[in-house]
Formats: structure tokens, C-alpha cells, sequence
């Protein structure tokens, strides 16, 4: 029975995972997908209720996933001061908070306002993500870390593919397209239509709520280890390091810097792929309505958690840098793909490339964070990879911006393409060192025998 005992190791891992909070940690990962696969829904939405360019609808994601940024580093300090548990609660208060919001914002009828409601949401899912990435990551023995993490990462299509349910029946609309129905009316009608539509934008928010009020109060309930790492404890001196000090401890490693570029470009190119998915469909497909179109997103979604359960099959048996080489290669072919055919097809590669973001997120985050040998820097370090999120506020806006400019919402893919040609020689560089190493390793044990 001795064995079945939980041990916290003095690196703040522990010798088995405990499978009921493993379970419960995972389930958090659906609930900020909803948020932000309902983002998806919101920028086609907004773009003809406020009559916006692409690169303004694309503030959605800016507010949503800036509001990622600017907490971060506060919610590792939180977590820090006090445990995993407190900032996943405090994460989920604000979510619970940020969601009323969109009650006022249905009424007042302004971009600003949605906008804000979605920055206070981010605040939210900032401590959540900041928090559950790096617990997901601890909870259990260290060789299986990245596993673990990609394993609850596996839980985020579920949540997405709900919130585009979600926005489909009750935020979009049978009928023609909100393009189509609102070119045919007079000024006045567009208003006061745009203010019905405005209304159905609160419907799902509703319903999350209930969803997490329920949560919290499963964690409250149920306790959790601590995984901090014990040598916080146990320095000479006393104290741990400040903030200034700890910065310039990870700025000093080349790993992590690299890593926090891939991280910010990999999100940036997934956000951005799915942002202006339903665009594009509508663009290639004008008899079709945003309903229809949202049909993409599901099949993307659904792509994208068959690519994760792919991944966590070949990750268990192969390189976990040569897998991402491959899928980047691969991945920037089919957006290719998707910039030049001009038919239908191209939608469907979009639908394609969610399958190879599979391994994506959870493999550069857990090996970046892994970069981290001394592990009193561990809090601040997984705050940093959150706020790398912040790329998903920038490469939208770029493609946004990109599709006005070039009056083609297709070429505007090549934006992603660029990100993940990035990403593959990250993982290319990382696979050719990790070679060197295990040939210099086998050379020194043929010189010793």
C-alpha cells in the first residue's frame, strides 16, 4: 500500500498522478476553448453588424487573447504566493465575471464593449491557462510531462468544437447570409436588424456560466497537491528570486527564447487559421449562409482532436521534435494549398491543416518549460509561455490586415504558412542537437570502454 502513497518529489513532481484531479484539471481545457472557438463565431458576426474590415473584425481575437498578456506574470505571482489550486479559482471567477458582461454589452451595442466583455474573459482564462498548462505538466512523474500536457490538451477540441455549437444555433440565424439579408435593407432596417442580431451574441455566455459555477465548486471541494518545487524553500539565503532577477535567468537561456518564439507564432497561426476559416468559405461559396459555413469549423475541430490522439500515439514512440518537423512541413504545403486553389477545395485544407496542429501547443510548451533546469523559476517561466499566447492578438490582425490589402482573404493565408515554416526549424534545430548530443554521448562511452 506504501507505493500507492502520493510523494511530492523536491522538483515539485510527483511519483504517480493522481487520476481524479488529473481528470478534473483536463476538464479546463474545454472550457476556455468554448471562449475561444466562440471568438470564430464573433468576428463573422461583428464584421457586418458594424459593417468592419477584416483587420478591425480581427480585434476580437486582439482584445481576447491581449487581455492573455497583461495578466500573466500577475497570475504567476498569485500562484506563486499562494498555490495551482487558488489561481485555477481565481481564473475561473473572473471567466464566471467576464461572461456576465456580455448582458450589458448586448444592450449598449458597441464594438468597444464586446470587445471589453472579451478582454475580461481573457482575464480569466489568463490565470486558468497560466495555472493548468504548468500543473497539467507537474501532476505526476517528470518523464511523463509532455504526455500529460498533450493528453489534457486533448480535452480543448471537445470544448471548441461546443462553443462553434454553440454559436451556430444560437448566435447565428436560418436564412440567407447577414451580408446578403442586410444589403437589401435601408439604413434604418440595417440598425435595428444588426441590434437583434446583437442580442443573440449573449445566448451561449448563459450557458457557460452555469458550467462554471459548477466547476468551481468541484474545486473547492476536492484538494490538490501543492507540486511546488521544494528548493524554493531550502535556498541559503531565504529568499526566492525576484522578479528582475528570474527574467534575466530565463532571457539567459537560448532554448527558452526560441521556444517563446515558436509558442507566440504557433498560436498566432492557429487562432488566425480558424479566425477566418468561416471567411473564407463564404468568400469562395456566396450561396451559402454563416450557419453552413460554421459547418467548417466543426469539421476542424474534429480534425484537430483526431490529430491530437495521432499525436499522443507517436509521441509515446517517436522524436517528439522529428514529429513536429514533419507535421510543419506538411502543415505549410497545405496552407499553400489554401492560398492558390481557388475553389472550395482550399476550405477543406483549411480543415486539413487542424489536424497537424495537433501535438503543436502542448510539445513547445512542456520542452520550452523543460529548458528550465532550475526549477524555482518554473512559476514565472510558465507565465511567459502563456503570455506568448499574445501572438494569437498580433497574427490575426496581420492576416487581418493582410486580406484588406490584398483584397484576397485566400493569399492572406500565406500569413500562418510563414509561422509554421518557422516552427519546423525550431524543431529542426532542436532534433539536430539532440542528435549531437546522443552520438557525443555514445563516443565518450566507446572512449571509456
Amino acid at each position: 500500500m506504501k507505493s500507492k502513497n502520493l510523494i511530492q518529489l523536491p522538483d515539485g513532481y510527483l511519483n504517480r498522478t493522481p487520476i481524479v484531479q488529473f481528470i478534473l484539471l483536463s476538464l479546463l481545457f474545454p472550457l476556455w476553448a468554448v471562449a475561444a472557438s466562440l471568438n470564430d463565431i464573433l468576428i463573422t458576426q461583428f464584421k457586418h453588424v458594424f459593417e468592419l474590415s477584416d483587420f478591425a473584425s480581427a480585434f476580437v481575437q486582439s482584445a481576447f487573447y491581449g487581455g492573455y498578456f497583461f495578466v500573466a506574470i500577475p497570475a504567476s505571482m498569485v500562484i506563486k504566493k499562494t498555490n495551482y489550486k487558488i489561481g485555477i479559482i481565481v481564473g475561473l471567477l473572473f471567466y464566471i465575471a467576464g461572461c456576465t458582461l456580455f448582458y450589458p454589452a448586448s444592450e449598449m451595442a458597441t464594438y468597444t464593449m464586446f470587445l471589453f466583455a472579451l478582454f475580461s474573459i481573457a482575464i480569466g482564462l489568463g490565470f486558468l491557462e497560466t495555472a493548468a498548462n504548468t500543473y497539467s505538466s507537474m501532476i505526476g512523474p517528470r518523464q511523463y510531462a509532455t504526455l500529460r500536457l498533450n493528453i489534457s490538451q486533448t480535452f480543448y477540441p471537445i470544448g471548441s468544437i461546443s462553443g462553434i455549437l454553440l454559436g451556430k444555433y444560437l448566435v447565428f440565424q436560418e436564412g440567407a447570409s447577414l451580408e446578403a439579408r442586410m444589403a437589401t435593407m435601408s439604413p434604418k432596417e440595417a440598425h435595428a436588424f444588426g441590434l437583434e442580431m446583437l442580442q443573440h451574441t449573449l445566448e451561449p455566455y448563459k450557458y457557460i456560466i452555469f458550467v462554471l459555477i459548477a466547476i468551481v465548486v468541484l474545486f473547492v471541494l476536492t484538494k490538490f497537491p501543492s507540486c511546488k518545487p521544494v528548493v524554493q524553500k531550502e535556498k541559503v539565503s531565504g529568499k526566492s528570486p525576484n522578479l528582475l532577477q528570474t527574467l534575466k535567468y530565463l532571457a539567459g537561456i537560448k532554448d527558452f527564447r526560441k521556444g517563446i518564439a515558436a509558442e507566440f507564432l504557433y498560436v498566432g497561426m492557429q487562432v488566425t487559421v480558424w479566425s477566418f476559416t468561416i471567411r473564407l468559405a463564404l468568400d469562395l461559396n456566396p450561396d451559402i449562409n454563416e450557419r453552413v459555413a460554421s459547418n467548417f469549423m466543426v469539421f476542424s475541430f474534429s480534425a484537430f482532436f483526431i490529430g491530437k490522439f495521432i499525436a499522443n500515439f507517436l509521441i509515446t514512440r517517436f522524436n517528439s521534435s522529428k514529429i513536429l518537423v514533419i507535421y510543419s512541413i506538411i502543415g505549410a504545403a497545405t496552407l499553400a494549398y489554401v492560398s492558390f486553389v481557388p475553389n472550395m477545395t482550399a476550405v477543406y485544407g483549411a480543415v486539413a491543416v487542424s489536424m497537424l496542429f495537433g501535438p503543436c501547443w502542448a510539445t513547445i510548451y512542456a520542452e520550452t518549460l523543460n529548458s528550465v533546469k532550475d526549477k524555482q523559476y518554473t512559476a514565472l517561466a510558465g507565465a511567459i509561455l502563456v503570455m506568448s499566447i499574445v501572438g494569437a492578438a498580433v497574427v490575426p490582425a496581420i492576416q487581418g490586415f493582410a486580406s484588406d490589402l490584398f483584397g484576397s482573404m485566400q493569399l492572406s493565408f500565406l500569413i500562418p504558412m510563414v509561422c509554421f515554416i518557422y516552427v519546423g526549424f525550431h524543431f529542426f534545430g532542436k532534433m539536430k542537437k539532440n542528435t549531437t548530443i546522443v552520438h557525443g554521448d555514445e563516443a565518450v562511452l566507446k572512449k571509456a570502454q
